[in-house]
């Protein structure tokens, strides 16, 4: 039987106890405890020997240990059906579809003792500067896309772009496109506009569909922006200015490092439920995204510092219909007619004008592809134009003249050159004597 090093101090104080080397007393200030067990010791000692010293639950199988079968399928889920989850999420997992409650430390130690190891490397440490969290909710949302291979072999590579509240970590709202594109930011301002509000700032990257700072967008102004001194906004700069959101651009990702963590969470996480909801398309992944939110909030959302929200109301004055939409001026021409996307539009007269000609309109075009004309904020009537005629016109081929008959006819002649003509004489050697 193998003692620690505990026991063993025991039996060596109790044998110099009995070689009258030490009392009682002295025994129980050494070992720090009563004298009334170092006359139990004693007495276990004289009656079995070294054996009394070691612990009686030494070699007994712990009563709370997890029974070997649930091991043996926790590790079969865990290298089978959850190959790739984290440890983390293969404890929710098992709990909301298997029932099998469990420790984390516990999983760890199941999975150690298998050799599972994490999905997730350990990350190398650098030294950063912490910034505090916003106090209110809505007061600050950042807002990123993330491509990577989210359906990974079983369908193309996604976008999956998303904001998330900076005061509670709340994914506020997400979709999957096809890349990163304007509608895509369009889509998600909306979920978070209609589920919670405006926010009273957004947090984002530097990218050319974001309003930028004007050193930044000195740089890419065009000459009629530099002469006319004003800048054209882009489409979600426009939508900004609409909503009364404050616009700020970040000048490195670690800047926003909320929504490049929540990236990392959702390629580990969110890859394993789209696998398991078997999803392949972009239908079924927005779908799927879509169920996963409210859990994820459920388990990831903090409580905010300040109890009180900074979420504004939808203004009255706006319409949503004419806030999430593509806008873009076009001049209207003589015939009524202006030109989008290739195609012409024919204006057709109301109640208030017969002519709209050399106007300058709007049109709205919506996520569905529909398009409205509005002029002044109000709704022009309009269909499509039909198409230019071609016409053709029949030209004669050329008829060569005579001039050119008869230079085609008559050979060429050579030309003689004249007798006095330098090419004539014959050159002149002199040669040294």
């Amino acid at each position: 039987m193998t003692l620690n090093s505990q026991e063993q101090q025991r039996i060596k104080r109790l044998n110099e106890h009995m070689a009258g080397l030490l009392s009682i007393k002295q025994v129980a200030e050494l070992m720090q405890v009563s004298e009334r067990q170092v006359y139990r010791w004693k007495a276990s000692y004289r009656e079995k020997g070294v054996e009394a010293m070691a612990h009686k639950n030494r070699g007994k199988a712990n009563p709370r240990r997890i029974p070997d079968p649930m091991r043996e399928h926790i590790v079969q889920q865990a290298k089978g059906v959850y190959a790739g989850c984290n440890q983390h999420h293969l404890r929710d997992l098992l709990e909301e579809r298997e029932g099998v409650m469990i420790s984390r430390s516990s999983l760890r130690r199941i999975l150690e003792e298998a050799s599972i190891l994490t999905p997730i490397p350990a990350p190398k440490l650098k030294h950063r500067l912490r910034r505090p969290r916003y106090r209110q909710e809505g007061q600050l949302v950042q807002i990123d896309a993330s491509p990577h291979a989210w359906l990974q072999e079983r369908g193309p590579r996604l976008s999956l772009v998303g904001g998330i509240d900076d005061a509670t970590g709340k994914v506020v709202g997400a979709i999957f496109r096809e890349h990163e594109d304007q509608h895509g930011y369009f889509q998600v301002i909306q979920q978070m506009v209609e589920r919670y509000g405006r926010p009273l700032a957004l947090y984002h990257d530097r990218h050319t569909m974001f309003p930028a700072s004007d050193h930044h967008a000195s740089q890419h102004e065009s000459v009629e922006e530099q002469l006319r001194g004003t800048k054209t906004p882009t489409q979600l700069g426009r939508l900004f200015t609409q909503l009364r959101m404050t616009s700020i651009a970040a000048r490195s990702p670690q800047a926003k490092g909320r929504i490049e963590r929540l990236w990392g969470t959702f390629q580990n996480r969110l890859v394993s439920e789209l696998r398991l909801a078997k999803a392949c398309t972009l239908e079924e992944a927005n779908a799927v995204l879509q169920e996963y939110l409210p859990r994820f909030n459920a388990r990831f959302a903090i409580a905010a510092a300040e109890s009180t929200v900074a979420w504004q109301a939808w203004p009255d004055e706006l319409s949503s219909q004419d806030c999430f939409c593509l806008q873009e001026q076009r001049s209207v021409s003589n015939d009524n007619t202006i030109s989008y996307k290739g195609q012409r539009i024919q204006l057709l007269p109301d109640e208030q004008r017969r002519s709209w000609a050399r106007c300058k309109v709007m049109v709205h075009e919506q996520f569905d592809g529909s398009r409205r004309i509005v002029y002044q904020g109000q709704s022009v009537p309009s269909r499509q134009a039909p198409p230019d005629p071609i016409h053709h016109r029949h030209q004669e081929p050329p008829q060569p003249s005579a001039a050119v008959e008869k230079t085609k006819a008559q050979p060429k002649k050579g030309h003689t050159p004249p007798a006095n003509h330098p090419w004539r004489k014959r050159a002149v050697v002199s040669s040294r004597q």
